[in-house]
């Protein structure tokens, strides 16, 4: 940074060296203010250029030299479970597991009439919102640090700033502005620590606007899951028995994947009864992008694996698959596979009803049971 440090009008160049302790994260602390010695993804932060005007911190940002050593990297989840695939952080790199058992899963498959198998796949997905990261920081008049930007967990950010920058919760005021869009990319640290320790260090205000560019690469995805399903039903159309491998790709950071992968198993079986359930939900390190909060929260892909079973089921019991649905759709006294027993608020079956009621291209049902 000496080349960048020299330019007239550059403030301070903050790097790793900077941070009294040098790491955050919503769950587990695996993610670095400042890239220390090793990148684990592309947008990981190296140095923070603090100018008196934009031109300034563009020329200053180009006078940066970095030297890289290449070494392996790991893209595939499936591939990182493996004993001997690149470590992201110390340890494996299957950093959770979610198991759900219920019933008998041997029994209900040998019971099963038909057996549906197969493996589907979901993509990462940006929140895209339209306004990009953005904030101002400053020490206000008395004394505090202040911190205004658009985030959905203000009284996280706070601790986080008071962790790394290793000063009193009670001396930070994190102020939420209009938060806009968000969609659960708003969950996690961008630029709010990055803020707070440099107006907390130069004691002036700072502010930071991301590029589109810079945003896309500085906040979380949705995590693409990989589901491997296997549906057994009786020759009625009854459902017996669901077992489910689902692998979520967390990408270089833990961020919300142990919620998100424990709602994905929790939801693997939809709005349906099934006596018999096994279920097996991991998060995985990458070196992609990280993943994290997104609407629906882990709930959202499992459903396009266990609506594809049923179609698959209907179709080879020559079932109507509305048929097939409401034969095993949840009702009021339905168990989950949790456990959970649903004594109110149940009205799936007259929803459904009601919208196949209300579609005009649906074929008519002659025959169906």
């Amino acid at each position: 940074t000496s080349e960048a440090e020299k330019i007239d009008g550059v403030v301070k160049i903050f790097t790793s060296k900077d941070v009294a302790s040098n790491c955050h994260g919503v769950v587990f602390k695996d993610q670095e203010v400042f890239t220390s010695k090793k990148v684990k993804r592309i947008g990981d932060p190296i140095a923070l250029v603090i100018a008196e005007d934009e031109k300034i911190c563009s020329l200053a940002l180009q006078k940066i030299k970095v030297n890289y050593e290449k070494i392996e990297g790991i893209f595939d989840p499936i591939e990182a479970m493996k004993d001997d695939a690149p470590k992201i952080h110390d340890g494996s790199n299957v950093f959770y597991h979610y198991k759900l058992r219920k019933g008998n899963i041997k029994k209900g498959f040998e019971e099963s009439y038909v057996i549906a198998e197969n493996t589907y796949k979901t993509h990462m997905v940006d929140h895209a919102f339209l306004q990009p990261e953005a904030g101002v920081s400053f020490i206000d008049e008395n004394g505090r640090l202040a911190v205004i930007t658009a985030t959905q967990y203000p009284h996280y950010d706070r601790e986080e700033i008071a962790h790394t920058l290793k000063i009193p919760e009670e001396s930070i005021r994190v102020i939420n502005a209009n938060v806009g869009g968000a969609f659960g990319g708003r969950e996690d640290i961008t630029l709010q620590i990055h803020l707070a320790l440099a107006a907390h260090t130069l004691k002036r205000p700072v502010k930071i606007v991301y590029s589109r560019e810079e945003s896309f690469y500085a906040h979380c995805k949705r995590h693409p899951i990989t589901m491997k399903y296997r549906t057994g039903a009786d020759k009625n159309g009854k459902l017996l028995a669901l077992e489910a491998e689902i692998i979520g790709d967390s990408g270089a950071y833990a961020s919300w994947a142990t919620n998100v992968l424990r709602k994905s198993g929790v939801h693997a079986t939809g709005p349906y009864y099934i006596p018999n359930v096994k279920i097996d939900a991991y998060a995985v390190y990458t070196n992609n992008p990280f993943t994290g909060a997104m609407r629906g929260f882990g709930a959202t892909q499992v459903s396009v694996a266990y609506e594809q079973q049923m179609d698959i089921l209907a179709e080879k019991l020559g079932i109507d698959s509305i048929d097939m649905r409401i034969k095993n759709i949840f009702k009021k006294g339905s168990e989950t596979a949790t456990g959970q027993i649903l004594t109110e608020g149940v009205p799936i079956e007259e929803c459904l009803e009601k919208v196949v009621n209300a579609m005009t291209y649906y074929p008519v049902r002659e025959g169906a049971n």
